[in-house]
């Protein structure tokens, strides 16, 4: 969250995409968790995981398209 003027909703994952940590929100300039076994974070606008209800233990598949757009949805 260096440098970000906005507050994020961040998913720690570990490296087959499972949810370690799932801070509701990061406010900017902050940093955020370290979490033992973290490999990747995924930043999402701030109240986009709330929505899709994304916690601690699910999967989450990133697509990116040929477009450029991506999806984030968690399993």
């Amino acid at each position: 969250m260096f440098a970000m003027s906005i507050p994020l909703a961040v998913r720690l994952l570990d490296r087959v995409g499972r949810v370690l940590e799932a801070p509701a929100s990061i406010k900017p300039w902050r940093f955020g968790p370290i979490v033992r076994g973290g490999k990747s974070v995924v930043e999402l606008p701030a109240g986009t995981a709330a929505r899709t209800r994304t916690t601690a233990g699910d999967m989450v598949i990133v697509e990116e398209h040929a477009t450029g757009s991506v999806d984030y949805g968690a399993v």
